[in-house]
């Protein structure tokens, strides 16, 4: 299975999703801000970052910039945000997102699937 880097700082949702994922048989790593984030691509080698757009630190697009033109650019990241304004989608896709996901809109187990077709097209 998967390790998975889980870039959020809403607890409750890390929680959640950290549990539904491991208990699909994944490895999750998780990073409550951009810059521990950052580093975690950088050192844990994740198979898949998940990656909010509302971090205290830095915007998940300015992350998400950062993370495609280092040693980190071929992991693939997906964005996982309340957040779907037509113009943050499209950066983020531009930026080299490989999916945009709606939290307010996925279940745990639908998240379980998206990230096993991320993997499939990896």
């Amino acid at each position: 299975m998967a390790k998975i880097l889980l870039i959020d700082d809403d607890q409750n949702l890390v929680d959640i999703f950290k549990t539904a994922l491991e208990g699909a048989g994944h490895s999750v790593v998780v990073a409550l801000d951009g810059k521990s984030g950052l580093e975690k691509a950088s050192t844990d080698n994740p198979d898949l970052i998940l990656l909010d757009q509302v971090l205290p630190d830095i915007k998940g697009n300015e992350l998400l910039k950062t993370l495609k033109a280092g040693t980190t650019k071929d992991i693939p990241v997906a964005i996982l945000s309340n957040f779907g304004q037509n113009e943050l989608v499209e950066v983020a896709l531009k930026l080299g997102a490989a999916e945009y996901i709606l939290k307010y809109q996925i279940a745990p187990e639908d998240l379980i699937n998206k990230v096993k077709q991320l993997m499939e097209s990896r």
